[in-house]
């Protein structure tokens, strides 16, 4: 049977489609663990319970599912995307490194998915250029962990969907072309300043300003920093650490400052002790802040703030930098 379809456009419009992503794991017949990555899971009855997918006839595994009498599909959770990488892989061990357990006939069963079906070969049908496989479920698990999807040709993060509005709106009277809620750096500025005043308690407890705590953080990354490093670190902020920085903080008996002009400081035992106190409280904020995020919205936060910061990277040091 012909078609006339172009294969690169059709592919393309099936991508528009989001699914989630399995590992399907069986042994073969010398007793060898055997696993594929897929996303044409589906159910297909749920009396009896039966699931099905399918595996291209390209596969170098086909055999061993065709010959399989049981195999287990793994529902991934949104944080094991490299784990379906590893199984896309041709010629490494995909269970390096791995804990398994085992189901019936052997079947290796992988851990910290978001669910989990232990299958019997039920039925095999043709597909064009795939093997569509039919399995009974002897049994399942399932666990509350938000699940990996593929959309596009890529590996994303399902988020809900929220019904509530935002709870800053625009004002109706504003004059064309201000600023809206919506505005970027708005957006950003009001959330850091926001988070950052919850650590203005803990600050005002150990008799620190803004260029002492930024200092105190860098020399937390890495110990025996020079001002100038440090200052060259936290120049995007506005803020700076110079000798008077330096100087507040040796008085205070949270770090020994070298003798030389760009004086090295390190963190004496109370100033380590200072900058776990600190970032304890910091962590505290920024759980705060996330308060009743769900994992795939906490993720897709932080993957979009560093896309920001690359977007808008003018070359400045990292602070995890040697």
């Amino acid at each position: 049977m012909g078609s006339n379809i172009d294969a690169k456009l059709f592919r393309q419009a099936l991508g528009a489609f989001t699914t989630g992503v399995t590992i399907v794991t069986t042994v073969d017949e010398a007793g060898n663990d055997v696993g594929v990555t897929a996303n044409s899971f589906n159910s297909v009855s749920l009396d009896p319970p039966m699931v099905l997918w399918s595996i291209g006839r390209s596969s170098t595994n086909i055999n061993t599912f065709i010959a399989a009498r049981h195999f287990a599909v793994h529902v991934l959770a949104s944080d094991q995307d490299t784990l379906a990488s590893q199984f896309s892989k041709r010629g490494v061990d995909r269970f390096a490194g791995l804990q398994l357990e085992r189901g019936p006939g052997g079947i290796p069963l992988l851990d910290g998915c978001t669910a989990r079906f232990q299958c019997r070969m039920a039925f095999q049908y043709e597909g064009g250029d795939h093997l569509i496989l039919v399995g009974e479920v002897l049994e399942f698990d399932h666990y509350e962990r938000e699940p990996l999807v593929f959309k596009g040709g890529r590996y994303a993060f399902a988020m809900p969907k929220s019904n509530v509005p935002s709870a800053i709106t625009a004002d109706p009277g504003a004059a064309p072309g201000a600023f809206a809620p919506d505005f970027l750096i708005y957006q950003l500025g009001r959330a850091y300043h926001q988070i950052f005043m919850r650590l203005q308690p803990e600050l005002d407890r150990h008799g620190l300003g803004v260029p002492e705590y930024f200092a105190l953080s860098m020399l937390g990354v890495r110990d025996g920093r020079s001002l100038s490093q440090l200052d060259s670190l936290v120049s995007y902020t506005g803020t700076r650490i110079n000798a008077d920085c330096g100087h507040r903080l040796a008085t205070l008996g949270l770090v020994q400052a070298s003798a030389e002009t760009d004086a090295k400081l390190a963190l004496t035992p109370e100033g380590q002790c200072a900058v776990i106190k600190l970032l304890a409280a910091a962590k505290a904020a920024s759980e705060d802040a996330e308060n009743g995020f769900d994992t795939s919205e906490t993720h897709l936060l932080r993957q979009f703030l560093n896309r920001v910061i690359d977007a808008t990277d003018p070359g400045l040091p990292s602070p995890w930098s040697s």
